[in-house]
């Protein structure tokens, strides 16, 4: 293999990580990294999709939803799948770290008062929720499928991972990554402990 295409696999896979190795090791019992070398070895560019997702779930253990990301991620990182494209159309994925307890950064997004200031979807459906673990959202527009996944970094911080698929092309695909983006900036307005007000001094 020539080292320029050593480099561009390498840049690739950057790219493809878009859930961080803590996240996928807790999961998993492997970095993106290592999940890569052994799919090398093991023939995986020749394979379907399905056949890496089976792989994984047969001789690995990996669970369904966590077999298929490690297929899709590993597709995308040896070009073997277009940016963001998924069996079932397109997907993003988004994520950040918030000064906030777990349990106060699921119930901003579960308690409809609470996700109103920065997510104003009116019609989203939330279809299954786990608590402080997980949601599985029908978005908008009532095609597209919105998966979100929270893991406690500590008692005052957490992380989410927002992942949107079934988008029609790479184009919305974009604009849905841009969207998320933003959420999620707003989310940590929303989440941020208000500024003490400092208490005028007492006149004597």
């Amino acid at each position: 293999m020539s080292r320029e295409k050593t480099v561009q696999e390498e840049r690739t896979s950057e790219k493809a990580m878009r859930i961080g190795d803590v996240a996928v090791q807790a999961k998993t019992h492997k970095t993106w990294e290592q999940w890569f070398a052994l799919l090398d070895t093991a023939g995986a560019r020749s394979m379907s999709h399905t056949e890496i997702a089976q792989y994984l779930r047969k001789k690995h253990g990996v669970s369904g939803w966590w077999s298929q990301m490690v297929a899709n991620t590993y597709e995308q990182s040896r070009g073997m799948r277009e940016r963001h494209q998924m069996p079932e159309g397109y997907q993003v994925s988004v994520s950040k770290t918030f000064e906030a307890p777990v349990a106060r950064l699921y119930q901003a997004w579960n308690d409809k008062r609470l996700r109103g200031p920065w997510l104003p979807q009116e019609t989203i459906t939330i279809r299954k929720a786990t608590l402080n673990k997980s949601l599985r959202i029908t978005w908008a527009d009532g095609v597209t499928s919105v998966e979100v996944l929270f893991y406690e970094k500590g008692e005052e911080r957490s992380q989410v991972v927002v992942q949107h698929s079934k988008l029609a092309d790479p184009r919305q695909a974009e604009s849905m990554k841009s969207h998320w983006k933003e959420a999620l900036e707003r989310l940590e307005g929303t989440l941020a402990p208000p500024q003490a007000l400092a208490s005028p001094s007492a006149k004597n």
